[in-house]
């Protein structure tokens, strides 16, 4: 799952993102409102962690203006303010959740638990595509009762292939949502990984395959026809 968090305050914003990787969460960062509705507005996050008081934009007027453009995400508003008024200000712009500073890293890994239940994440621990099932708790993916545990990015890999099963993925957008909209990685990062998780998906027998399609991406099909090698 990968998460924004748009929040000013730089230690923050760098603890915060601690506490989201070490729960198996991958983290975006950003700094202020333009850009954190900028990044929202790409749709690539499951979940945005948004503060109200925010330099460019506040938290509210970025939510405000995420519903208006249909942008669904859940979005969880974090505020040193408590009063009742900010409260239903925020969550009569849209957003899904509120919590106040400070908190306890147990309380945000709650929220956000609660925020993805309501999205459906949580609720259906497993992804079918094909004949594969990924398990979305334990990373396992499985072929009738045989199974392979995958890597954290391998994992992400095939959670964005499967779940856009039938549709082109391409690079740029694997690459957003495995190793996060700030990094480096290239090309060949995203092949070496199709090739690991196509060796998994060999072991296993299955019939899905991952197709490549020369300067669009990838595309995960069910069916019996040969792979088509990176």
């Amino acid at each position: 799952m990968q998460i924004l968090i748009v929040e000013d305050d730089v230690r923050l914003a760098r603890a915060l993102a601690h506490i989201l990787e070490e729960n198996g969460y991958g983290a975006d960062v950003v700094h202020d409102g333009a850009t954190g509705l900028a990044w929202a507005e790409s749709g690539m996050y499951d979940v945005i962690i948004l503060d109200v008081m925010l330099p460019k934009m506040d938290g509210f007027a970025v939510v405000a203006d995420l519903r208006r453009e249909n942008v669904s995400t859940p979005v969880l508003l974090l505020t040193a303010r408590d009063a009742v008024p900010d409260k239903i200000t925020g969550l009569d712009s849209g957003a899904d959740d509120y919590m106040t500073k400070p908190f306890s890293p147990a309380e945000l890994l709650a929220h956000l638990r609660a925020l993805t239940r309501r999205q459906g994440e949580v609720l259906f621990e497993k992804l079918a595509a094909g004949d594969l099932e990924l398990n979305l708790e334990s990373h396992d993916l499985s072929r009738g009762g045989k199974s392979i545990h995958l890597s954290y990015k391998e994992y992400c890999l095939a959670k964005v292939l499967m779940t856009n099963a039938g549709q082109v993925v391409s690079k740029d957008l694997i690459i957003a949502k495995v190793w996060g909209i700030e990094s480096s990685a290239e090309d060949n990062n995203v092949e070496a990984y199709v090739s690991f998780l196509r060796k998994k998906m060999k072991f296993l027998g299955s019939t899905a395959r991952i197709e490549t399609l020369r300067k669009a991406g990838y595309r995960f099909a069910a069916g019996a026809e040969e792979s088509v090698p990176c």
